[in-house]
């Protein structure tokens, strides 16, 4: 079986759970806070690493606490960090998360992440293959994403683009990437608002999360793998388990609708606990 390669941000969550909402210049009072690790790139990591072996992270953590709690916080989960910088006086990255009722709001301060650069990736990728499958997301820089897709189409690796946060994407990359999976409203940006329309112009390829209601892609004719409601406590690292999952069942040969179905099973657990990764499911969890 091929190996998963997750190149993308690795970071600090720090989280503060509210009943309000702060208006512009309003101070109000939180419930709760804590800390966790987090960024795209290791919550995917990690929801993989939790489901499969083999799993691989590329990326660059400080020289700082925090980056040695990303760093133990990954081999705990079995993620491999072999291919991990720590860049010498700098910052970790951070996501500041405000959970308020069902939803979130997140800031993201790459720092050490910005460091993931194409002469320092491409070199890496010279270890993997046409049997492995490369994880992508836009929490590191766009050059990146753009060298990392166009070197694993020359060199027959398959590639899961995971669009988020948002931001313009070129129609090459589309073209190169195996599959990409935009949220809903990542694919009405993404696509103009031509969501039906891009779906059969990428069939089996355009995958569009739907949180609890599954998972749409189009072959043939529109197919939705529908989605599994748990009681929802916390929502942060749902699409990046989502993800993980989605390469640990592509990985494993499983058609693109048990694929996603799995993908959709355990995205379901993440959401039943606080923080991107405390519910992240084990493969027990989902036998």
């Amino acid at each position: 079986m091929g190996k998963i390669i997750v190149i993308g941000s690795a970071s600090i969550d720090l989280v503060v759970k509210t009943d309000i909402l702060p208006e512009a210049g309003e101070t109000v009072m939180g419930t709760s806070f804590f800390t966790n690790p987090g960024g795209k790139g290791a919550n995917q990591a990690v929801a993989a690493a939790r489901l499969s072996n083999e799993v691989y992270m590329i990326g660059a953590v400080g020289d700082d606490a925090y980056g040695k709690q990303i760093l133990e916080n990954l081999k705990d989960n079995h993620v491999d960090t072999t291919y991990m910088d720590i860049i010498d006086n700098e910052k970790s990255g951070t996501a500041h998360i405000t959970l308020f009722e069902d939803d979130n709001r997140i800031i993201v301060v790459p720092a050490a992440n910005n460091y993931i650069t194409p002469d320092i990736v491409l070199p890496k990728l010279e270890n993997f293959g046409e049997d492995d499958i490369i994880l992508l997301q836009h929490e590191i820089l766009e050059a990146t994403v753009q060298s990392v897709v166009t070197y694993a189409a020359k060199h027959g690796i398959k590639v899961i683009l995971n669009p988020a946060p948002y931001r313009e994407l070129d129609k090459e990359v589309i073209e190169k990437v195996t599959w990409i999976t935009p949220n809903e409203s990542e694919s009405e940006l993404l696509f103009d608002h031509q969501v039906e329309q891009a779906l059969k112009a990428y069939p089996r390829k355009l995958i569009i999360t739907q949180g609890a209601k599954g998972a749409l892609f189009y072959s043939d004719t529109q197919q939705l793998i529908e989605g599994y409601k748990k009681e929802v406590i916390d929502t942060t690292g749902a699409g990046d388990t989502f993800n993980g999952a989605l390469a640990v069942a592509l990985i494993e040969n499983k058609s693109l609708e048990d694929a996603v179905n799995f993908a959709n099973l355990a995205g379901s657990f993440s959401v039943t606990g606080l923080g991107a990764q405390g519910a992240m499911p084990y493969r027990k969890d989902l036998e």
